[in-house]
């Protein structure tokens, strides 16, 4: 009976002095990880989040770039971390659900390997013409097109990136036929643009809309769902084809097994920051328009896009490298 009960003893000082994990987080430096270069969109959007969050803790937190492998080195070094809260990543829709069909060998499962925490923010598309194309409309794009198969050029970030599969849903939808020229990244997508190498290119808001704004290019429409509150003027594409839409998010993850205490902790203090007005402005200028939601929609919006992306894929017969 003395040993029950000094065992009892001991097992009710842990209980008592044991904190719950969302209590104590976090307790040290916080690393958001960004699968691209300083200056990306995902890299911007990390940094933001985490000035705001280390004023909200009074704990650091860092902002550590691991490029490459469209972001696949970044994601397979989150993936194997230790599953506290203290690694987290920016991923984005192409991370998570165009990769697995873009590459032979993707060393992380998007859905096993990660713990969804929220989609941060929808990163706007449009579709953007140099002056001298006889466009300034998207219904005035197609009928170009249509007037001259095979000789209109678009541009993008590069093969499989959504700003390339924004231009095959468009040829699919439309019958159109267009010249896909794939760029390392859509610096040079916009250079080759507003130097009319190219006809068209689908661009990143936050690069097209400068060039924009000077003339040097001409925007005729968005990928989205519905209008940018920035530009309500920039009408959808989907005002001109019914049922074209091609999202590009970013949304925050951390490592498989992460404790739910914390993930719920991290998407309330994240969703709090997302609605702060400076936040918004912030991130508006970027060309992100602020989202938010639930783990389980993160979780159910990677599982969505993994269907559409790979039926998209499969039909614009791209092979993965």
């Amino acid at each position: 009976m003395r040993h029950i009960l000094g065992a009892l003893a001991l097992v009710t000082a842990a209980l008592c002095t044991t904190p719950a994990p969302a209590q104590q987080y976090p307790s040290r430096t916080v690393t958001i990880v960004a699968g691209y270069a300083p200056g990306s969109s995902s890299d911007l959007l990390a940094r933001t989040l985490g000035e705001a969050l280390q004023a909200k803790w009074g704990q650091p937190v860092v902002v550590e770039n691991r490029p490459g492998s469209g972001s696949n080195i970044a994601a397979h070094y989150v993936a194997r971390s230790a599953p506290d809260g203290y690694t987290l990543m920016v991923v984005t829709d192409a991370t998570l659900t165009s990769n697995v069909f873009l590459y032979n060998a993707v060393p992380f499962d998007p859905v096993k390997d990660f713990a969804p925490i929220i989609k941060a923010a929808d990163n706007v598309i449009v579709l953007a013409v140099n002056p001298k194309v006889p466009a300034k409309s998207v219904s005035e794009f197609i009928s170009h097109a249509k007037a001259n198969p095979g000789k209109v050029t678009y541009g993008s970030s590069g093969t499989g990136s959504p700003h390339h599969l924004a231009g095959e849903l468009l040829s699919q939808l439309t019958g159109v036929q267009m010249s896909h020229v794939p760029y390392k990244g859509g610096g040079p997508a916009v250079n080759d643009l507003v130097g009319g190498h190219i006809s068209a290119a689908f661009l990143s808001l936050s690069a097209a809309r400068p060039l924009h704004d000077t003339g040097k290019i001409r925007i005729l429409g968005s990928v989205e769902k519905s209008r940018y509150a920035e530009m309500p003027d920039v009408p959808v594409i989907a005002e001109t084809v019914p049922g074209f839409e091609m999202t590009s998010w970013m949304g925050l993850v951390a490592p498989a097994g992460t404790p739910p205490a914390i993930v719920s902790q991290l998407n309330e203090t994240i969703t709090a920051v997302l609605k702060s007005p400076d936040v918004i402005k912030k991130l508006g200028t970027l060309g992100l328009a602020v989202s938010s939601g639930s783990p389980q929609e993160l979780a159910d919006t990677i599982k969505t896009g993994l269907d559409v992306r790979g039926k998209l894929v499969k039909a614009a017969g791209i092979k993965p490298e």
